[in-house]
């Protein structure tokens, strides 16, 4: 096992029933990071906070830095090299908020995720919503397009994994029911896939920029 994943359990004993669609998550972003994919993110309330927290922890250096490739460094000069850090390209959909109150406004709130999964995602990115219910109306719904448009679709929710459970690649359906519980499991669970995730892709982080592939 994992040592970030057997931490998670240790720390939290009845995530062992999540163990595998934990693995399973992780394999899916891994695989999808290594061949220059990417993810993109949403929920809503706590849940799209959880989004932006998440992109957070993968946009920059999460428990390690992320220093720049040396052919960057080089080209760049060092004053503004040591500002960067390498990252992984994630884009959570609760951020457009210009685009979101217009087509919430004139358009559709329940297809507004989808509208920007539409216009972002490609074959083989990855699609991560978080619900605790499962059953968010347009997070189901971007998570449906997100099938028609080739994207895997990661599923973080509470213990029945509502209409989700049924979009999604993988549905990690934590053992709680209540709003507040099943949240206070995502975060856990999101920091140690981020922490699973750099320390894989730890080797040569800026070989990334050149095409290369990365061990994880």
């Amino acid at each position: 096992m994992h040592i970030q994943l057997a931490n998670l359990i240790d720390r939290y004993p009845t995530l062992t029933e999540c163990h595998d669609d934990l693995q399973r998550a992780y394999d899916l972003l891994a695989d999808a990071f290594r061949n220059d994919k990417k993810l993109l993110l949403c929920g809503n309330g706590g849940s799209a906070a959880d989004s932006e927290h998440w992109a957070g922890e993968l946009l920059k250096g999460f428990a390690d830095p992320r220093p720049i490739p040396a052919h960057m460094r080089k080209d760049l000069g060092e004053e503004i090299a040591r500002g960067l850090q390498w990252a992984f390209p994630v884009i959570p959909l609760t951020g457009f908020s210009a685009f979101s109150t217009a087509f919430i406004n004139d358009v559709s709130p329940e297809h507004v995720f989808a509208q920007l999964v539409l216009a972002l995602g490609r074959t083989d990115d990855v699609l991560a919503v978080l619900s605790t219910s499962g059953n968010s109306r347009n997070v189901c719904i971007a998570a449906q397009l997100a099938r028609t448009r080739g994207l895997r679709v990661l599923a973080l929710t509470g213990r029945s994994g509502g209409k989700l459970k049924d979009f999604a690649d993988v549905c990690i359906r934590v053992p709680a029911h209540q709003t507040p519980h099943v949240q206070e499991f995502h975060l856990p669970i999101y920091h140690c896939l981020s922490l699973m995730l750099e320390e894989a892709f730890a080797v040569n982080w800026g070989e990334r920029s050149k095409g290369a592939t990365l061990n994880a």
